[in-house]
């Protein structure tokens, strides 16, 4: 390349010294005229200058009308000339261009040397490549020995940790007081405990020969020091007047932790703690238990006996067969009245007996069994719970309540075997079975088979007290019973109020065999009170008796359930019956002949040739009677009724129905008359249908 740029570099001088010469020898070089170019053929040359005709330069040529070959010749002329000029100009830089030769050639030589020198960096670089590599792999070993060391000492630190025994707990195990640092340092030694026991690699370490007789040492002292601490503890729940639930969450469950640890590494001991505790609660919860029954007692208010049944005939035992009985109490045998209230307060608080026999009162058995079972609930609840955090054990709920289960149920058993009281053992299983709910909800088991038991229990007693009130209907001596009284009898309110009661505690619970039994129960004083009536000797007093007792059952019934029930509408057909004879009755009574006539003759065409037609003669003195003795006979049937029915509001829709049942008796013998021929004479007779409706609206407006 060097070599190239000096030969051009020489050209060029030499050439600058013939510069006059290149003159003359580009003078030689003119282009003559081609004598032969006239021989050229032109054919074709219109179209191409058709072609051209959109070439700037052509059409400017044609424009101007120059010749083409006069312009060509200028063109060579400029081109010659630009030629000269573009040589000239490199003439003058050959000087330049040498001095640029030079510069590459000292370029190529330094390079040359730089050539030299990187190929020796690049052996040394290759060289300390493989010691870089050496050092690697000598690194990548270095740093798995130490990770190895790392991992077995970790190991070997927590093996020592786990294994050694500090002097620091074996003080504190020996002679530290049952603390809460105690108890952290039981949670060690267990953790050390289990670590020599379970780890297969630590039996056969050397380590372990040392360490096992003083671990196995501190486990005795620590359960010998525990089971005192324990018992000691449940001595004070055998102290008097002592606060069980208070010190079960204030004191015991603060070292549950304590029990775990016998029940992990002192199994006998902690059997003997659990036996003791159980034994403990056993007998502490049922002398509670038990002193709580016999002070409910002292408030029990006895309701019925075995001779307060509905069909028996109490009128004449004495007084003082009552015992400590108050007289006023005796409508509660029946009637359900305030004691329905029990259930309104399912789960309040339980009786203080001290209190309440303070204020002097006395409560039925049903608000005592609610107070005592709202108790067991609570105590039951409390203890079943402890036992699950403390001990870690539900099943010895069962074992702890053994005892004051005893206690409840030899106390049920005497109560249940002397209960006549039909209402309050209804109310009594309804407790149970809120008391269920309310179990059922603290989601606590503990009690079910229980309350499953008190129910079965109480079931068979009220059906045989059921049985016994049923018996005394359908035994009852019908003339020991009777009364020459055509009021309600009280055989009769006492059932109203009985079987009230009954529904009313069955509106919630939908119970058939309840119905069931109050169904027999109803056909029972049916058959009663129709034997009653039949003593009466006038048929219109054995109606009269039946629409009272009907009537006041029907009040009854409804307080108790007012959308009414199938015995409530039995009743109710039964008085609508009665009340439709009692009606004929009356009417009879005073307006026979004008009843007799309608019935007989009335609906009868006077106009028909009958063997006996209608007459003036014959219909004369019934109009004549009823006009003359109208008002009087109605105000007389108004005082019948209005001493003859108990419920005045029933005697004067009574009053008001044979009202009513006149006016269309007498309607209907208006009629006949007006169709009787001459019967037109007796108009002066006939009493107006407006007079008549005028006394009707007057006992209306009393109604």
């Amino acid at each position: 390349m060097a070599d190239a740029v000096s030969n051009r570099t020489v050209e060029a001088n030499n050439g600058s010294r013939t510069t006059t010469d290149l003159g003359t020898f580009v003078e030689e070089l003119t282009v003559e005229d081609d004598a032969a170019s006239d021989d050229v053929s032109l054919e074709g040359l219109d179209q191409e200058l058709q072609g051209c005709k959109s070439d700037d330069v052509v059409a400017m040529i044609l424009s101007k009308g120059t010749k083409l070959r006069d312009y060509t010749r200028d063109v060579e002329n400029n081109l010659r000339q630009t030629e000269l000029e573009s040589i000239e100009d490199y003439i003058k830089e050959s000087d330049n261009l040498i001095s640029l030769h030079d510069q590459i050639h000292d370029c190529d030589t330094i390079l040359s040397q730089m050539e030299i020198l990187l190929s020796g960096f690049q052996d040394e670089i290759g060289s300390i490549s493989s010691d870089i590599k050496i050092l690697q792999e000598r690194s990548m070993d270095m740093g798995l020995k130490l990770k190895n060391r790392k991992a077995a000492e970790s190991k070997l630190a927590k093996f020592v940790e786990d294994i050694i025994v500090p002097p620091r707990m074996i003080d504190i195990i020996v002679d530290g007081e049952v603390n809460e640092e105690y108890m952290r340092t039981l949670e060690i030694l267990s953790k050390k405990l289990k670590f020599v026991e379970i780890d297969s690699i630590v039996k056969t370490s050397k380590a372990l020969s040392d360490v096992q007789p003083e671990l196995e040492k501190l486990r005795q002292k620590a359960v010998s020091k525990v089971f005192d601490f324990i018992v000691q503890k449940l001595n004070a729940l055998r102290k008097p007047k002592t606060n069980v639930q208070i010190l079960q969450q204030g004191v015991l469950l603060k070292y549950k932790y304590v029990i775990l640890f016998l029940k992990e590494h002192g199994k006998e001991v902690y059997l003997e703690v659990r036996a003791a505790y159980v034994d403990t609660m056993n007998k502490v919860l049922g002398t509670k238990i038990r002193a709580y029954i016999q002070a409910l007692e002292k408030l029990q208010l006895d309701i019925a006996s075995s001779s307060d049944l509905i069909g028996v005939d109490t009128r004449n035992t004495s007084l003082f067969s009552r015992g400590r009985e108050p007289l006023k109490n005796r409508s509660a045998v029946f009637a359900l009245g305030e004691r329905i209230n029990v259930l309104k307060e399912i789960d309040e608080s339980a009786l203080i007996p001290h209190i309440a026999e303070a204020s002097g009162k006395k409560y039925p058995y049903e608000v005592l069994f609610r107070s005592l079972h709202k108790l067991l609930m609570d105590t039951a609840a409390s203890e079943y719970l402890f036992c699950d955090e403390f001990f870690g054990e539900e099943s010895m709920f069962y074992d702890i309540f053994a005892g004051p289960f005893s206690v409840i149920d030899e106390h049920l058993n005497a109560i249940l075997s002397n209960c006549f009281d039909a209402i309050g053992l209804m109310l009594m299983i309804r407790i149970i079975y809120q008391h269920q709910l309310i179990m059922s909800r603290r989601r606590i088991p503990c009690l079910d088979s229980y309350l499953d038991k008190v129910n079965i229990a109480l079931w068979p007693r009220f059906k045989m007290v059921f049985d016994m009130h049923l018996n005394s209907l359908r035994n009852a001596i019908v003339r020991n019973l009777w009364e020459d009284d055509v009021h309600p009898h009280y055989v009769m309110r006492r059932y109203a109020e009985f079987t009230a009661s009954l529904v009313q505690l069955n509106v919630d619970y939908g119970d058939g065999q309840l119905e069931l039994n109050l169904e027999r129960l109803r056909m029972a004083i049916d058959d009663l009170l129709v034997k009653l009536a039949k003593l009466f000797t006038r048929p219109k007093l054995q109606t009269v008796f039946l629409i009272n007792n009907y009537d006041m059952t029907i009040a009854v019934l409804k307080e108790a359930a007012p959308d009414g029930g199938k015995i409530q509408m039995h009743f109710e057909e039964l008085l609508k019956n009665n009340t439709a004879i009692f009606v004929e009755e009356v009417l009879v009574e005073h307006f026979n002949d004008l009843i007799k006539f309608v019935k007989t003759r009335a609906s009868e065409d006077p106009t028909s040739a009958s063997e006996r037609p209608i007459t003036v003669t014959e219909v004369e003195p019934i109009v004549k009677d009823f006009a003359s003795r109208w008002k009087a006979a109605i105000e007389l049937m108004h005082n019948d009724v209005i001493t003859s029915f108990s419920n005045f509001l029933c005697g004067m829709e009574i009053l008001r129905a044979a009202l009513t049942q006149l006016l269309l008796y007498y309607t209907r013998l208006s009629d006949c008359v007006k169709r009787i021929g001459g019967g037109s004479a007796l108009n002066k007779d006939l009493v107006s249908i407006s007079s008549i409706m005028y006394e009707i609206r007057k006992y209306s407006r009393t109604f």
